[in-house]
């Protein structure tokens, strides 16, 4: 038992397990989930659908962080990638035609993964600081996005294309699947090769690892490439929910609930050791807690503050401190009960 409580994993799967608890008990219907014309519905299922943008940015941003970097800008990109596919879709002459969507869609992941080169080659080949590097691209990539749509929102009637986000493949989202193949080849890539271990050597120490022969500028660039394609992917997945491309609102602030969902993980911001297991359950976390303030009721100006203090409680609950105050009282309560147990038998 002691074992599991020291897992790094257990107490995000206790939080996690405390909201579903806490939502179960408000409203039973919450576990409930249906089958409609061979296609499963309910909260959770659309939970798993509606976090699948913020997976896939919450994903990269591991791996950056992993590196000792941070990732500003992929909400920019993922109003970019939005805006550029909705574009191509909208001055098709055959905007339902799949193979008009599939052009759009290579063609908005392509410029995000250019915006990600740019981002690896300030970092890693300049030097400049993570933070500065993507913060430019977060302050220009949205200005690039209202002028690839002259500024407006642009909406588009396309059945394929909403399909990303609103269609089913056998009995679920085709959304989750998306997150699900994401999860899948990062966690082959990153454990089942030397390459995860490479970049937790970059992340505890760039130097002695580039010393010790391993190619740091490579990984680190490579990172904040594959960071900006998920987030790409990802603001596709959020054009095709609303079926236009609003520059100003697409991955507004899901930068910060990304680094948000790596903290709550287990991963530290100092770079080094990583868990992608840890950053799907942050991700289902703060999914589940959005999910639990809509039933609530809770005004959307005031969300962010009851957002703030249960996030506030699970990561001090998280903190070292705490878990050694947790295990220091139990400790004494062991030691009270013997002192009484053996006072009794004398």
């Amino acid at each position: 038992m002691r074992n599991i409580v020291r897992h790094r994993l257990f107490w995000p799967a206790l939080a996690l397990a405390t909201l579903i608890t806490v939502n179960s008990a408000a409203r039973p219907q919450f576990l409930r989930v249906t089958m409609r014309d061979g296609e499963l519905y309910g909260a959770l299922i659309d939970i798993l659908r509606n976090s699948a943008p913020l997976m896939l940015v919450a994903l990269g941003m591991t791996i950056v962080i992993a590196t000792r970097g941070i990732d500003l800008s992929v909400g920019a990109v993922m109003a970019v990638s939005g805006a550029v596919a909705l574009t191509i879709i909208d001055g098709s002459s055959d905007p339902n035609g799949v193979g008009t969507v599939l052009i759009a869609v290579v063609t908005a992941i392509a410029v995000a993964m250019v915006l990600g080169v740019w981002n690896g080659l300030l970092v890693s080949v300049f030097g400049i600081q993570p933070i500065i590097a993507t913060l430019v691209l977060m302050l220009a990539g949205r200005g690039a996005a209202l002028l690839v749509t002259d500024g407006f929102i642009t909406t588009v009637n396309s059945e394929p294309f909403a399909f990303i986000a609103s269609g089913y493949l056998t009995v679920l989202p085709f959304a989750f699947f998306i997150s699900v193949a994401a999860i899948a080849s990062i966690a082959i890539v990153e454990r089942r090769t030397a390459l995860g271990m490479l970049t937790e050597a970059v992340g505890i120490n760039p130097e002695a690892s580039r010393l010790a022969g391993v190619r740091s500028r490579g990984i680190i660039w490579g990172a904040y490439v594959l960071s900006a394609v998920l987030a790409g992917i990802a603001g596709i997945i959020y054009a095709s929910n609303i079926k236009a491309a609003d520059a100003n609102a697409a991955g507004l602030l899901i930068e910060l609930y990304a680094i948000l969902a790596v903290v709550l993980g287990g991963t530290s911001l100092q770079g080094g050791t990583f868990s992608l297991a840890g950053t799907v359950l942050g991700v289902l976390i703060i999914q589940t807690l959005n999910s639990t303030i809509l039933f609530m009721g809770i005004p959307s100006a005031q969300s962010p503050v009851f957002f703030a203090v249960v996030v506030v409680v699970v990561v001090v609950i998280q903190s070292q401190k705490v878990r050694s105050w947790i295990r220091a009282l139990g400790a004494s309560g062991r030691n009270r009960r013997s002192a009484a147990t053996t006072e009794v038998a004398s």
